[in-house]
C-alpha cells in the first residue's frame, strides 16, 4: 500500500487547515485593540525641539510627551525653566491625551458648555490652559505634548507645535 498522498490532496488539506485556523481566530481579532506608540527616540526628539524652539525665542520651557493614556514618556526641563513647569507641562499633555483634544480647544469649550470646567477642579492632573497638543497618526491619537514656561499659553502651544512639526513626517 502506498502511504504517499497526491500533491492535490496535500494542497486541499493544507488549505482547509489554514481556513480552519484563521476562521477560529477571526472572532478574537475584533476583541483586540491595536494601539500605536511613539518610540523613545521620537518622543525625545519632540521634547528637544519644543524646548529648543522656545529657547530660540528667549523663553525657558519644559516639555513633556505622554502616550495616548497620559503616561509620561519623555521630559525635558529647559535651562532656567521654573520647577512648577514640570507639573504644568505634564498636566497639559495629560489633559490633551485624556480628552483627545488640544487644550486650547478645551479652553474654548469650557466657555460655552455649562459645567465642563468643573471637571478640571474635581479630577487630578487636568489643566484648563493652552499648551497641550495631541499627537496623531492618521486619525488615531497616539500621545500628546505639553509645554509650559513661556509667558503665555499661546507661546507654549506654538513651541509644542514646533516639537510636533519636527516629528510629523515620521508619523505615517
Amino acid at each position: 500500500m502506498n502511504n504517499r498522498m497526491s500533491p492535490r490532496r496535500v494542497s486541499i488539506i493544507v488549505a482547509l487547515g489554514f481556513l480552519s485556523a484563521t476562521s477560529g481566530t477571526a472572532a478574537f481579532a475584533d476583541d483586540v485593540l491595536i494601539a500605536h506608540r511613539l518610540s523613545a527616540e521620537l518622543a525625545n526628539t519632540a521634547v528637544n525641539e519644543t524646548v529648543a524652539s522656545c529657547a530660540r525665542q528667549g523663553y525657558s520651557e519644559t516639555a513633556v510627551v505622554v502616550d495616548a493614556d497620559g503616561v509620561r514618556q519623555a521630559v525635558l526641563r529647559g535651562d532656567r525653566a521654573g520647577s512648577h513647569s514640570l507639573d504644568s507641562a505634564n498636566d497639559k499633555a495629560y489633559t490633551a491625551a485624556s480628552f483627545k483634544s488640544d487644550t486650547s480647544a478645551l479652553v474654548e469649550r469650557a466657555k460655552t458648555v455649562p459645567g465642563f470646567s468643573a471637571l478640571f477642579t474635581q479630577l487630578p492632573h487636568l489643566m484648563l490652559f493652552g499648551g497641550g497638543i495631541v499627537i496623531k497618526m492618521n486619525d488615531e491619537v497616539i500621545g500628546a505634548i505639553g509645554a509650559a514656561g513661556a509667558p503665555g499659553a499661546n507661546l507654549d502651544e506654538a513651541c509644542a507645535r514646533a516639537g510636533l512639526d519636527k516629528i510629523r513626517d515620521r508619523l505615517k
